[in-house]
């Protein structure tokens, strides 16, 4: 127990003392799941929203396969984006692979198919009577939505702090296509991981406190969404 209680006295020193390194991962995984979480949010709200409402072959089975890439394993997330990224690859032209840039692409294709998949529930909660009741008084298709979301907007609220949730605590996609290379792509997930197995506990534990912190802040703010909402009421 005093090994524990003495690596967490360290780590706390670290981060209040203000380490430049620490500070500086955490500036790159908030940069990159944001940014991640924003391109997801983007494409994946009105993609939700547009396969709940509509009629079209195959949507059962669409709708399968965008839950299944809910639980889609980050390391293969990240192992399609580098092949895709290599030198060799497809996209190799762009010279991404061990960058920022390559990393919010795989997070965005983790992100995606989360937000997409809460956004169709949050769609299909709607009544329907509600949806076409607007179209009747002239709205279009997109119109029509963008009302129904907003009348949902605490739930796309928890989709998007669901994803981004997900994304900040990721390590496999971003360790592939990032490399975690210091002062370059190196995140919080992936910096916990190589202090431990260096024996740099103390970091370790530091770098996991802020990480935790990051955690507790974003559902934090889903609460306080949430119950502003309700004693708004």
């Amino acid at each position: 127990m005093e090994f524990i209680f003495e690596g967490l006295r360290k780590g706390l020193h670290l981060i209040l003392s203000g380490n430049p390194e620490i500070f500086a991962i955490t500036r790159l995984s908030l940069s990159v799941s944001l940014l991640a979480t924003a391109l997801a949010v983007l494409a994946g709200v009105p993609l939700g929203a547009w396969i709940a409402v509509k009629k079209f072959p195959l949507k059962k089975l669409l709708i399968a396969l965008v839950n299944t890439g809910m639980g889609l394993p980050p390391v293969v997330a990240g192992l399609v984006v580098m092949l895709f990224l290599a030198r060799s690859g497809p996209l190799g032209f762009l010279n991404w692979l061990y960058t920022p840039k390559g990393m919010v692409i795989a997070q965005f294709i983790i992100a995606l198919p989360i937000i997409t998949a809460l956004s169709i529930s949050a769609m299909q909660s709607v009544d329907p009577k509600f949806y076409n009741q607007v179209l009747t008084l002239g709205a279009s298709d997109w119109q029509a939505i963008r009302v129904c979301l907003k009348e949902m907007r605490l739930t796309i609220a928890a989709a998007v702090m669901a994803g981004f949730g997900r994304l900040v605590a990721e390590v496999g996609a971003v360790m592939i296509v990032g490399g975690n290379i210091r002062h370059q792509t190196r995140m919080l997930t992936t910096a916990t991981v190589m202090e431990t197995q260096m024996g740099n506990f103390d970091m370790a534990i530091a770098i996991g406190l802020v990480l935790l912190t990051v955690g507790f802040m974003v559902n934090l703010a889903l609460t306080l969404i949430q119950q502003n909402k309700v004693l708004a009421r």
